[in-house]
């Protein structure tokens, strides 16, 4: 399954516009929130395709009978640009376990560049609910490799890939290398983009994620 909530009527519009725009995204702590908020939005839309129990509530007069969430989920990121919208994930599934992949682009001296995975720190995933998010999804290569990576911590029961920005040609790259190759594996997108320029930027896209929220990097 692949869904794109910008196709449909919704707040998430709204805070995608905000992070999109330069006039807006110099403010680091909104551009940390509206990330935070566009977790928090896809979160409850996942919540609907997840597993529930029924149990019986005490309160002060009697007892109700609800439906509690019933699935074992671990949130994992791709540091450093996935800490707010990961933060949105875990203000929901608040009980969920927690992977961070670190990773970042090595250059060369023509411009292009490869991803560099430096270490991963999580729980065992065999029979859980994976939720692997990053806010922009470009060629969809680091994504794919983040996702392989932590397979071998185990197989998920299901897993939802999460980007807030995505090129057409990720989502493609994706769909082809990762959705149709393995099972269980959903593709959620705030927005896709058509365009992918030469040095792997998504086109109009919003820049660079991880420097809006925190800083330029040296």
């Amino acid at each position: 399954m692949i869904k794109n909530l910008c196709h449909e009527p919704g707040l998430i519009n709204q805070y995608i516009a905000e992070l999109r725009d330069v006039n807006i995204q110099n403010d680091s702590l909104r551009f940390r929130r509206n990330l935070e908020r566009v977790g928090e939005i896809i979160a409850y839309e996942i919540s609907k395709t997840l597993h529930y129990k029924k149990v019986d509530v005490a309160t002060p007069l009697g007892t109700s009978p609800m439906h509690i969430l019933d699935d074992s989920l671990v949130n994992a990121t791709i540091l450093r640009a996935g800490l707010p919208l990961h933060q949105g994930f875990l203000n929901y599934f608040d009980s969920a376990e927690n992977a961070f992949i670190t990773a970042h682009r090595e250059y060369n001296e023509d411009g292009y560049f490869h991803i560099h995975f430096g270490h991963i720190s999580g729980p065992y995933l065999d029979g859980k609910t994976l939720i692997l998010s990053d806010p922009m999804l470009a060629s969809g290569s680091s994504m794919k490799l983040a996702f392989e990576a932590l397979l071998e911590r185990g197989t998920p029961k299901h897993t939802h890939i999460v980007t807030v920005i995505a090129s057409q040609e990720g989502v493609d790259f994706l769909d082809q290398e990762v959705l149709q190759k393995y099972n269980n594996v959903s593709l959620w997108i705030g927005d896709a983009d058509p365009l992918l320029n030469d040095k792997s930027y998504i086109v109009p896209g919003l820049g660079d994620a991880g420097d809006l929220a925190f800083g330029k990097k040296i």
